[in-house]
């Protein structure tokens, strides 16, 4: 892979050189004979690994780290803190209108197979649904 690697930055030197310009991927494919992919993977693998504790920027006595500009969209605190107050805020239903959030918004149940799950109309659903929602509403924002 190394080979294919230092193969393809050769012709991309030459080609540069040649034409006066950057070559494409596929310029170079087709210059050293070897499949574009093949290529990629190639560069790909021999990069340097980079920490993610890696300075990126200093502005006084603030460092900014390579960590800081990676996004972690499953374990952010707002999410953790969002789903606290969600369960506080679950925690004012009645028993029945938990339960209809829970197999609404949780388990994906449409409204009507809510109501012939719990027996009840899918207009009074509707009704516990909404007011449920008011209720959880009005204490997330109070």
């Amino acid at each position: 892979m190394k080979d294919t690697a230092y193969k393809a930055i050769y012709a991309k030197e030459n080609l540069t050189r040649k034409n006066a310009q950057e070559p494409t991927m596929n310029e170079i494919a087709e210059e050293i004979g070897i499949p574009q992919e093949d290529i990629v993977y190639a560069l790909d693998a021999i990069q340097s690994p980079m920490s993610l504790y890696e300075p990126i920027y200093t502005d006084g006595g603030d460092t900014l780290y390579v960590m800081d500009q990676i996004s972690d969209k499953k374990n952010k605190e707002e999410i953790w803190v969002e789903h606290i107050s969600l369960s506080e805020a679950m925690k004012k239903l009645s028993e029945r209108e938990h339960e209809i959030i829970t197999l609404r918004f949780f388990e994906g149940k449409t409204q009507m197979e809510v109501a012939e799950k719990i027996g009840i109309s899918q207009a009074q659903v509707s009704r516990l649904e909404k007011n449920a929602l008011k209720t959880m509403r009005n204490y997330l924002t109070a």
